[in-house]
């Protein structure tokens, strides 16, 4: 079964390079509702395509996607956490966390999930300027936890766009490499390791940037409007997996400037074995 993970920053051109590859399954982030002539061709739930936060309603969301008929699909209807009951899959922000239950035409089965870390910011007694997501990303860890009822042998494979760095903060600061690193030893305690993207499964950064420790193994998922693919520097890109999956699964950023695509994110390629 072929994955992919991309967030599409709302740009309906970025459908038609969706359904021309050839995955099974798409774990989107920030995608807004599809052409007409695209809906046609695929399956996906339907929940409204909008993100819910205090200060706006986005006009879109996370999803997955059904591209082939290689699978079967079965969607988890996310459910408003305050209106959530025992057994349904509560979450903290809807538009923000994506999941189902996957069969591949092998037999195997996963439960597959989209996350998107919405940027916030502190309250405005601190009189600060920061934007971070690393909260966000703390309540989605949260939600997923009720697709956790055994300490093993679940089969989930969650990524997305979730707006933090891996194994440094921005500009070399201790204090934001560490808030982010409590992302992965959560996402670990919960039996979900972090599986990539990482080289040589994906273009490193070149030049290097000055932040980035020497010894990474990032790989830019992501650039800023500046600039074009060829000088993209950060990995805001991830996928996690249950601890079983680690070795019959395997993760690459399309990240090459030829393969890019129209968002201001590259796709991340998810292949299970």
């Amino acid at each position: 079964m072929r994955l992919i993970s991309w967030n599409m920053a709302h740009r309906k051109e970025a459908w038609y390079h969706l359904v021309d590859t050839d995955a099974d399954i798409a774990l989107l982030q920030e995608a807004s509702a599809p052409p007409q002539d695209i809906a046609a061709r695929i399956e996906v739930d339907e929940e409204p395509w909008r993100t819910d936060a205090a200060d706006a309603v986005r006009p879109w969301r996370t999803a997955v996607v059904r591209l082939s008929e290689r699978v079967d699909v079965e969607w988890l209807k996310p459910i408003p956490i305050e209106e959530a009951v025992g057994g349904e899959l509560a979450v903290s922000r809807r538009g923000t966390l994506a999941a189902a239950e996957v069969r591949s035409s092998s037999g195997a089965r996963y439960t597959v999930v989209s996350m998107y870390g919405l940027w916030e910011r502190p309250h405005r007694s601190t009189n600060s300027r920061w934007i971070y997501a690393d909260a966000s990303v703390h309540r989605l860890i949260s939600d997923l936890s009720s697709l956790i009822g055994h300490q093993g042998g679940h089969r989930i494979i969650a990524a997305g766009d979730l707006n933090i760095l891996h194994g440094y903060g921005e500009e070399g600061s201790r204090y934001w490499a560490g808030r982010y690193q409590t992302v992965f030893q959560r996402m670990e305690a919960f039996g979900l390791v972090f599986l990539g993207p990482q080289a040589p499964n994906g273009r490193r950064a070149d030049p290097w940037p000055r932040e980035l420790p020497r010894d990474s193994n990032n790989v830019p998922t992501y650039h800023t409007a500046r600039v074009s693919p060829t000088q993209a520097t950060r990995q805001l890109d991830f996928v996690f997996g249950s601890h079983g999956l680690a070795e019959e699964v395997k993760v690459a950023a399309l990240n090459d400037p030829a393969q890019w695509g129209p968002s201001d994110h590259c796709r991340v390629m998810v292949d299970t074995r």
